[in-house]
């Protein structure tokens, strides 16, 4: 207790004082409450995900906090919030960017706004610092050169192409409900009118061409998948974990969308500090950089110098001078909420035999 008054304590002081002296003074209170706490229980932040491995290790041999995860979905952190309470075993999570909002709504979020938070753009955060995103994912196409001749650079080369394009089950995979609406933003929809996506992928289904394999790095290996609409930091990952000379990563030129992951400091978390710091440590460059590290495109990536072998290992920013975050999320909860049915309905029910 005497560790959370510290914080709130120097949280106060902050409003009082510039910038540059509030931000030294409250972080060394807070490291001073945080080594107190000892320790800090993340969930959804595995060690294989984001590189979050390097994270932690950091936050352990710098801070002195020992760190336990255990690995499940966005609503499963959530609903383990909301279910515990003030018997909370877990501190901190990450989540999907439509969980943010919900986390907030359910009260089960702490605000804490990290030292890099004007580094954060508007529409990546929650104003009272209730969740940011740490990190993006932008649909692209991964392509199987091998299978594919003519790379597709857009989703008007998509619909030319004779190759079979593999999205997944849109009812199950945030990854490919989010490729639909990548290729709606790109054909004239938006979040609440899907018909030009619905359109274009029934289309690829009457040819024969609309792939329902998961695009997972194993049937991608087998050779099994021509070409497939994933997350970006997917994408690289497996081109990086197969052959970087067989395949190839890109963002479409004619419309994407970009999402992205935010931690949820638990309102009820035992170790508040430890979660606050090492929120912190994940918006700082170093923090930023291991993201990075694990093909997430870091929040700050336009404030950042990536060491050259770290920025090989993503995209360039010019390839998303067309990708562009959800303009209206309600509508998009609404219309996801659809999918499933809309795409049985319509795309589905194409499918060739």
């Amino acid at each position: 207790m005497k560790a959370f008054i510290a914080s709130v304590l120097s949280s106060a002081i902050m409003l009082a004082l510039p910038t540059a002296q509030a931000a030294d003074g409250d972080l060394a209170a807070l490291e001073k409450a945080a080594r107190s706490e000892g320790q800090i229980n993340s969930v959804g932040m595995p060690d294989s995900w984001a590189n979050w491995k390097d994270t932690w290790n950091d936050i352990s041999s710098k801070y002195g906090l020992k760190h336990s995860d255990t690995d499940m979905s966005s609503a499963q952190e959530l609903a383990k919030f909301a279910a515990e309470k003030e018997n909370a075993s877990a501190d901190i999570g990450d989540v999907g960017a439509a969980f943010g909002p919900i986390a907030v709504a359910k009260d089960l979020a702490m605000p804490f706004k990290p030292t890099h938070w004007d580094q954060v753009p508007e529409w990546a955060k929650d104003k009272a610092g209730n969740w940011m995103l740490a990190y993006t994912g932008t649909i692209a196409f991964l392509v199987d050169k091998q299978q594919v001749k003519d790379i597709p650079h857009s989703w008007a080369d998509l619909k030319k192409g004779k190759y079979v394009v593999t999205i997944g089950d849109v009812g199950v995979a945030a990854q490919a409900a989010n490729g639909v609406l990548a290729a709606n933003y790109a054909l004239g929809g938006d979040e609440k009118n899907l018909k030009p996506a619905l359109a274009f992928f029934a289309d690829l289904a009457k040819q024969g061409r609309l792939g329902v394999t998961d695009p997972v790095i194993a049937n991608i290996e087998k050779g099994e998948v021509q070409m497939a609409v994933v997350w970006d930091f997917n994408g690289l990952n497996y081109r990086d974990q197969i052959d970087k000379s067989r395949y190839e990563v890109v963002i479409p030129t004619d419309g994407s969308v970009i999402s992205g992951y935010t931690t949820i400091i638990n309102k009820y978390a035992k170790h508040s500090n430890a979660a606050k710091l090492a929120r912190e440590y994940i918006f700082s460059d170093a923090g930023q950089i291991n993201l990075a590290k694990g093909y997430a495109r870091p929040i700050r990536a336009q404030h950042l110098t990536l060491p050259a072998d770290v920025q090989a290992k993503l995209l360039p920013e010019s390839e998303y001078k067309n990708a562009r975050p959800i303009k209206d999320q309600a509508a998009w909860d609404k219309s996801s909420k659809m999918l499933p049915r809309l795409w049985q309905e319509n795309v589905i029910i194409n499918m060739q035999q």
